[in-house]
């Protein structure tokens, strides 16, 4: 598998400050064909160099098929891909983009809440639009660190009566209980930003009995569970089918770093099993799911996994490479 594959070449055809350090990236093919109508919530690949691959969500019209657009949050303590778009990225460049991949659709519902943090805004504007156009009853709870920082409050006016806008140095933390509190009863949550405040979401839905909500991660969970490694590890091979190769992967290493060894290139991006670059086709065999992308259905089905975390319960891990 290669992450690459099926990437189409994209042109920046315009790059505006949303924010302070919000830079969004308007894509164009460069052939001038159509493009996917994406689904809200979808996010795409984009291929900065060969060894810098990151995910940003879809903010636009997704109902346009002549344009995309990202939004980057420029991160100095990154990993690199927001320092590149905004510092080395420029209008005119060509780069691949792969997908769209959708792993935070929008269910049908009467009844939304929106729970957004900082540039978790993203997936939520085209989710939000869709609500609207349907007429369904929702609500969007926005919180950042304060108002400058936070992206796109001049296309979220439209819809002043349905949205409020919570900068922290203004108002203090985002009021979850008595938001959660108002929704009603059949209402799907939907939540994206930083760690703490999924987590929070997360615990006040428990404690008042909703069903979880549905969220996006930018980052691994606090917990261990997306861990490449524990204590009690073993051995295991991975058989490749399409070359006909067994390697071994000590208890100390990921299947990635033993492929790479190897000289067998598997695209990867955030390392820790939530982006879903790395996703791999399972033949055979029962993986250790250690992922933040995969729903729990997608697990039981045991047909793919994140290899730059996923391990194997069982002695032999068949895989589609």
């Amino acid at each position: 598998m290669s992450a690459t594959r099926n990437a189409r070449p994209m042109r920046v055809r315009a790059m505006t400050w949303e924010a302070e350090g919000v830079l969004s990236v308007e894509l164009v093919p460069i052939d001038g064909g159509s493009l996917a109508r994406p689904e809200p919530g979808a996010h795409v690949d984009l291929v900065l160099r060969d060894d810098l691959i990151r995910q940003y969500s879809l903010c636009g019209d997704v109902s346009d098929p002549t344009r995309w657009r990202v939004a980057v949050l420029l991160e100095r303590d990154g990993r690199g891909g927001s320092a590149y778009v905004h510092e080395q990225l420029r209008v005119g460049a060509v780069i691949d983009v792969v997908g769209p991949r959708n792993n935070f659709a929008l269910l049908p519902a009467e009844e939304y809440l929106f729970v957004a943090g900082g540039i978790g805004i993203t997936p939520l504007l085209p989710m939000i639009r869709a609500a609207a156009a349907q007429d369904a009853r929702w609500r969007l709870l926005y919180g950042g660190r304060r108002r400058a920082s936070m992206a796109f409050l001049d296309e979220l006016a439209a819809y002043a009566g349905h949205v409020t806008i919570a900068p922290q140095d203004e108002v203090g933390l985002l009021d979850l209980a008595t938001a959660l509190r108002a929704a009603g009863d059949d209402a799907r949550i939907y939540c994206c930003g930083p760690e703490p405040l999924l987590a929070a979401v997360e615990k006040e839905c428990a404690e008042l009995g909703r069903p979880a909500p549905y969220v996006e991660r930018f980052a691994a969970r606090g917990d261990a569970s997306g861990a490449a490694h524990h204590d009690g590890d073993s051995a295991f091979e991975v058989e490749l089918v399409d070359s006909a190769r067994r390697l071994v992967v000590p208890a100390d290493q990921t299947i990635v770093s033993v492929l790479e060894d190897a000289g067998i290139y598997i695209p990867t991006s955030c390392a820790e099993g939530y982006c879903g670059t790395c996703e791999t086709e399972v033949v055979a065999g029962l993986p250790d799911h250690r992922d933040d992308y995969l729903s729990d259905e997608e697990r039981a089905a045991n047909d793919r996994m994140m290899v730059c975390v996923g391990r194997s319960k069982c002695p032999v891990l068949s895989l589609r490479l």
